[in-house]
């Protein structure tokens, strides 16, 4: 099964003081078999996560290359729509379910690609489920 993953499960896994029992175990899941997908928008939240990480001495330069490295390691497939169409899809994504136009990304390509979404952020596991996504991580 496919999974879209949130930049809170990402970094909540990743930055010591963030640390999720939860983001640990679908991380320690053999994803080799999976897929990871997320959408471009992931990238730039990772960075800044990490970014503000060490800016704020949330973590060192060697953390922030071991985790650059176990993100790294993980099969992510990065979704490439855009366009104006695509913002209307999230458009009307984020009125129906009453979320962000950054949330409404991962919903939208979880329902576009038939998959489960796994995320921190309680509204969007919660709409997700409304949505009708069959599996919701936690």
């Amino acid at each position: 099964m496919a999974w879209v993953i949130d930049c809170s499960l990402a970094l909540a896994w990743g930055l010591p003081d963030e640390q999720s029992p939860k983001a640990d175990d679908f991380f320690s899941l053999d994803h080799s078999q999976k897929e990871l997908l997320v959408p471009s928008l992931w990238w730039f939240e990772l960075a800044n996560g990490l970014t503000m990480g060490r800016k704020r001495k949330r973590i060192t330069e060697d953390q922030f290359l071991r985790l650059l490295g176990a993100y790294d390691a993980l099969p992510i497939q990065t979704d490439s729509h855009s366009g104006f169409n695509f913002v209307q899809a999230l458009q009307r994504v984020a009125s129906q379910f009453d979320l962000s136009g950054y949330d409404a990304a991962y919903l939208e390509l979880a329902l576009r690609k038939n998959s489960g979404l796994a995320t921190l952020d309680h509204h969007l596991a919660s709409m997700a489920r409304r949505a009708g996504i069959s599996e919701v991580f936690p």
